[in-house]
């Protein structure tokens, strides 16, 4: 076999070997069997190439971590956040901006209906609703509805439901992500009639400087739960080479990595909602730091640093050797 047809063939699973942590030590050994079957045909037609040397330094750090002592947990989840999570966010960037371009269109097109249609938004947020709102503003205070409940009790029960939310946002993906779809539409509609209904009123900037304290994280932990749907979903539909129930499988778990990393994101934001929110009148330097910090930090660690990261692991591309 030519060795550039050989790596064609394998790469994908070294790069899945290299990337992605074994979950058990069972896995592990089974991933090192593989390795060094393919290092001893590597080692026999292509003793002096640079993917003998890539297999060799792949299959010592397996061997080595088969047989190393077992570190604390406490490494184990610093790994996670630092390593696991972020790779995992990185190899389906293409998932995430599936869901952010999709929330964004039907949000764009509760804007349109809110605005040619003043009833829209009756429609899509309840008469309930949208008549405490403007009681609210005739009163001087048309974000009081953040201040009627304890704090701490607002914060347990939003933090809840958000979660709550992201869950069925996830599971909808199994249903062919049309479920995903259906939950980023629902709640598109929902941000777009409310943040067009509070412009009408002249209270537009005002409630992007008090609402999205805490829907900054809130949105984006919702739009990533949708990118974690539709790789559920994608892992039905395009399973490849793999047959349906792996691909299913593997999707489920990479799917559960990115909610299991979102859950700081919503209690982070329950807690923005349930104890800074309220503070409606505070100083507009305060609420655009906020904001600031929320935008910067939701772009670092899913957009930016999954990237970089991705860049300091790859391998050094291997050239094979063509054969005249």
């Amino acid at each position: 076999m030519r060795e550039g047809l050989f790596i064609k063939k394998n790469i994908d699973k070294w790069k899945q070997y290299q990337y992605e942590r074994a979950n058990d030590p069972d896995e592990m050994a089974e991933q090192f069997t593989e390795l060094v079957n393919d290092l001893g045909y590597s080692k026999t037609f292509y003793p002096h190439s640079k993917v003998t040397m890539y297999l060799n330094a792949l299959a010592s750090r397996i061997y080595l971590g088969i047989y190393k002592n077992k570190r604390e947990e406490t490494s184990r989840i610093w790994r996670f956040w630092k390593t696991e999570l972020p790779l995992t966010v990185r190899k389906y960037h293409r998932e995430l901006l599936y869901s952010f371009l999709l929330f964004t269109t039907f949000t764009v097109m509760a804007v349109f209906s809110t605005l040619h249609d003043q009833t829209f938004v009756r429609e899509v947020l309840g008469n309930d609703y949208v008549e405490m709102t403007e009681e609210n503003i005739v009163k001087g205070d048309p974000f009081g509805i953040y201040k009627d409940q304890d704090k701490f009790q607002m914060f347990m029960t939003i933090a809840l439901n958000n979660i709550k939310f992201s869950f069925f946002v996830f599971v909808g993906g199994f249903l062919l992500s049309i479920g995903t779809v259906w939950k980023l539409f629902d709640t598109g509609m929902m941000l777009g009639s409310f943040q067009t209904f509070f412009f009408m009123k002249g209270l537009g900037w005002q409630s992007i400087l008090v609402v999205w304290i805490h829907g900054t994280l809130e949105i984006a932990a919702i739009i990533i739960g949708g990118g974690a749907g539709f790789i559920i979903g994608n892992s039905i539909l395009f399973p490849g080479t793999n047959k349906r129930l792996d691909s299913l499988k593997r999707g489920t778990k990479d799917g559960l990595k990115l909610m299991i990393g979102l859950v700081p994101v919503f209690i982070v934001a329950a807690f923005l909602e349930g104890y800074i929110t309220r503070y409606s009148t505070m100083p507009r330097a305060i609420s655009i730091s906020i904001l600031v910090s929320s935008v910067t930090f939701i772009t670092w660690y899913f957009v930016i640093y999954p990237i970089r990261l991705e860049k300091k692991l790859k391998p050094v591309i291997i050239k094979p050797v063509i054969i005249k």
